[in-house]
């Protein structure tokens, strides 16, 4: 039985998978009509055949679903996920290991630990790197922004908790960096006033110098500078902070530095582009994920750290009930002592494969093919007489609808062009044509196109230009009649 339902699921994902670009990106439908779809009966008493729960299973998540495996998905950083991911969760739920610890996980230990070492040199660190995958960015940063605390506030405070401390601990980044800080600002205790947002320049990336001031500013005051955060990839217009500036004035401070790479970092594989990523190499912890830009399926994050005793420090405990065994060279590596899951999930299997399966080369081919795409809509757009183009960097562009004989930077008009654009973008949103989100840049409400998919081609541009044109044209037309 097992069998026959898992042919008959492998010939529907496979039509799937074949015909996705025939499909709408999403139906738009609203939480009520899917209600009505899924129905609204209780806890059934009796089971059902499993031939029949799976056929239905499908058809619902195949025709009432957000497509991010679409050719025209070019929304938030989610990667169309590789065919031999879907295999590989298959596999690691069969199996069903515990990646916890060593003796319950032998086999899949080892390969994690092998795909954090394929990480590291992916992106061009150590490959001595510690690390361990999670569920996504958040966790990844999360993870981090723990070990860093460990390793640089007062000893005592695993003991006796942050209020021993008289010193304030105090977190820099860019004031575009993901909301992440805050929530680990929040979460973890420090309060949200312990995180300076500073100001970047005019190409986005963070001020040196403006982050240098502040850190000085703070220590005069009797607090304790604890991290910096540089952004390999900001998630809005795809820029890469000054890493290297920022290594030296945490070299000169004493603070943990931190890389927030979770969209971006893949791209340093690029021969070309690795000066754009110098710096990372000095980088105490690295986030990134490969749901992102290695067309992972959903989750898999990772934290590199440089010294993975700093993992060990922030969360290894040893209950007596553990009895986790030696193994020959010395200590095993149990993954519960690196972050903050004890029964874990095999995430690491997917991304192992997916390795293995493209290649450094491979990953080179499909990562540049993305950036020459997104280069491709930012011209597009710039050449179009209706859209003006934005930003442009790694594989995200920005640009928006401007109606024929509207004069850009007039007060009045861009208040109508930011009307204009964020409603073009929730009809875009709605129509299942294409599926962008948006980007504020410089005041500006701009539709983001990010693109993190091998199967988005040269023809999925055009055409997407051409709709962003012809719905614009559309929502002008509506926007005028009120």
């Amino acid at each position: 039985e097992f069998k026959k339902i898992g042919y008959r699921l492998i010939d529907t994902i496979s039509e799937f998978i074949d015909t996705i670009d025939e499909k709408p990106v999403t139906t738009g439908e609203s939480s009520k009509q899917l209600m009505k779809i899924l129905g609204n009966s209780s806890l059934p008493d009796n089971g059902s055949p499993a031939e029949e729960i799976i056929s239905k299973a499908s058809a619902l998540l195949m025709n009432h679903s957000l497509l991010n495996g679409h050719p025209k998905f070019m929304g938030y950083i989610t990667s169309s996920p590789a065919p031999i991911g879907m295999f590989a969760d298959l596999l690691a739920a069969s199996v069903n290991p515990n990646v916890c610890a060593q003796i319950l996980s032998p086999i899949a230990t080892e390969i994690e630990m092998q795909t954090v070492k394929w990480l590291a040199e992916f992106i061009g660190v150590s490959p001595n790197c510690g690390g361990i995958l999670v569920s996504g960015g958040n966790m990844a940063n999360f993870t981090a922004f723990l070990a860093a605390r460990t390793a640089k506030a007062p000893k005592n405070i695993k003991k006796d908790g942050l209020a021993s401390s008289s010193k304030k601990l105090i977190t820099y980044c860019s004031k575009t960096t993901h909301t992440w800080v805050e929530k680990a600002a929040i979460l973890f205790g420090h309060g949200s006033k312990s995180t300076r947002w500073i100001p970047t320049n005019s190409s986005n990336i963070m001020d040196n110098d403006l982050l240098e001031r502040a850190i000085k500013k703070d220590i005069k005051k009797g607090h304790q500078p604890l991290m910096v955060v540089g952004t390999a990839g900001d998630v809005s217009t795809g820029v890469v902070d000054n890493l290297k500036g920022i290594a030296a004035l945490c070299k000169t401070y004493n603070l943990w530095f931190h890389v927030d790479g979770a969209y971006g970092i893949p791209a340093a594989v690029i021969p070309e582009l690795k000066p754009l990523f110098d710096g990372i190499r000095e980088a105490d912890s690295i986030a990134l994920d490969p749901h992102k830009w290695l067309y992972s399926p959903l989750e898999a994050g990772c934290t590199l750290v440089k010294n993975p005793q700093h993992l060990i420090d922030a969360y290894s405990s040893n209950p007596e009930y553990y009895n986790f065994s030696k193994n020959e060279k010395g200590s095993s590596q149990n993954y519960y002592e690196f972050g903050l899951q004890n029964s874990r999930g095999f995430r690491a299997l997917k991304v192992w494969l997916a390795l293995q399966q493209v290649g450094r080369s491979g990953y080179v081919k499909m990562i540049g093919e993305d950036i020459e795409l997104s280069k491709l809509l930012f011209e597009l757009a710039e050449d179009h007489i209706e859209l003006e183009a934005i930003t442009q960097n790694l594989s995200i562009a920005t640009l928006r609808y401007v109606p024929i004989g509207y004069t850009q930077n007039i007060k009045n008009n861009e208040v109508y062009l930011n009307t204009l654009n964020e409603a073009l973008l929730d009809a875009l949103q709605k129509g299942g044509e294409i599926f962008l989100s948006n980007a504020i840049v410089n005041e500006k409400y701009c539709l983001r196109g990010c693109i993190v998919n091998f199967r988005t081609s040269k023809k999925d541009i055009e055409e997407i230009i051409e709709i962003i044109v012809r719905e614009g044209k559309k929502m002008h037309q509506k926007l005028n009649k009120k």
